[in-house]
């Protein structure tokens, strides 16, 4: 069996800001690390800049007080583009409207809709609620009013709403002009 020929590559690996992150998310000072490591405040601070590489032991040694594996510093990030234009046209009810997905189909940890509201479109005429813990509702252009029970909002381009996800709603462009529209699902809406 034959070795595929591979070339080191002279690139360096930039972990410092996975490093940082892990650490700031531990809410860690760099002087606890270095307490807890054994590692200089000098030479933590340099690896977190990437302007030095720690040594295996040294590596194994920081993930251990950052409770976080070694792999996830060298893994690339689960990343996704969505293009408008590609993105798959969804209906959740209304008139007058054009929702589209935003986020890959497959995140399952948040869903963003953009809507198109066409002057005087309107949602169901009964209230109804998503199925998931919190909705996002952040106008982007136009005018929008989001109805509750007992209460409505009237909303301008930039102003933004955080409710429950299970809170019946209802909304309405109440303009002769076009509005526009993002709704973020948080966990994304069940199926």
């Amino acid at each position: 069996m034959k070795a595929l020929p591979v070339e080191p590559s002279s690139a360096a690996l930039a972990i410092g800001s996975r490093i940082r992150a892990a650490r700031h998310a531990q809410r860690l000072t760099i002087d606890q690390v270095a307490d807890s490591t054994g590692l200089t405040k000098g030479f933590l601070s340099r690896v977190e800049r990437d302007l030095t590489s720690p040594s295996v032991a040294s590596l194994v040694t920081l993930c251990q007080v950052l409770s976080m594996e070694v792999g996830e510093l060298f893994t690339a990030p689960d990343t996704h583009v969505v293009r408008l234009a590609e993105a798959p046209r969804i209906s959740l009810g209304g008139e007058g409207i054009v929702e589209q997905l935003v986020t890959a189909r497959s995140e399952r940890r948040l869903q963003v809709i953009r809507a198109v509201i066409a002057p005087r479109g309107e949602g169901e005429t009964e209230l109804y609620a998503v199925d998931c813990e919190v909705e996002v509702l952040h106008v982007l252009s136009g005018r929008f009013v989001l109805i509750f029970a007992n209460e409505r909002f009237d909303l301008n381009a930039g102003d933004t709403v955080t409710f429950p996800g299970r809170e019946p709603h209802s909304w309405l462009n109440p303009t002769d002009e076009e509005a526009v529209v993002t709704w973020t699902l948080v966990p994304a809406a069940s199926r």
